[in-house]
């Protein structure tokens, strides 16, 4: 039986005990499963300010595999649904640790990635990020950045959804 979409669990960083999207900035995996059309799931409202001003934020999740057997393979990540907001942007970056290790933290949300972490905005399974093959009970992860465009229009329920496609060799 091949791998489920429950058993691909995107779980967030920041500690084997976090359950605060907003402290999810690399460091150990988490235990926490990010909950799939929950407002706020991963980035905080944007405030007036930052709207103002703009702002870019960084969260960095893990892909568990719970499988009990199975590895997951030919991974794909990509944007499948850009967000619905007209003033801001998701793009997506490998972590720079291997599968397996953990992505080293940054200082704060505001603060990009190191390592080689690159970004970009794949919109397609055929375009997306290729992961590694990723072990049962093992993980994988990517970043995400949140780019709000200076002047932004505010949005309530702005929402984009990334999308992680697998197989296995069986």
């Amino acid at each position: 039986m091949p791998i489920t979409t429950t058993e691909l669990e995107i779980r967030l960083s920041g500690g084997a005990a976090n359950s605060d999207p907003n402290a999810s900035i690399g460091g150990a995996k988490s235990s926490t499963v990010l909950t799939d059309a929950t407002l706020n799931n991963l980035f905080d409202d944007v405030s007036g300010a930052e709207s103002a001003a703009g702002d870019v934020e960084y969260r960095m999740v893990y892909i568990h595999n719970a499988d009990p057997s199975l590895t997951a393979t030919a991974l794909k990540i990509f944007i499948s649904q850009d967000t619905t907001g007209t003033g801001d942007e998701i793009d997506i970056g490998l972590m720079a640790a291997a599968n397996g290790a953990t992505e080293t933290a940054v200082a704060n949300e505001s603060t990009a990635p190191g390592g080689g972490v690159t970004f970009t905005h794949p919109t397609t399974d055929s375009g997306g990020l290729v992961e590694e093959n990723i072990a049962n009970g093992s993980h994988g992860g990517f970043w995400i950045k949140r780019t709000v465009n200076v002047g932004g229009a505010a949005k309530t329920t702005n929402t984009g959804i990334i999308t992680i496609n697998a197989d296995t060799a069986e």
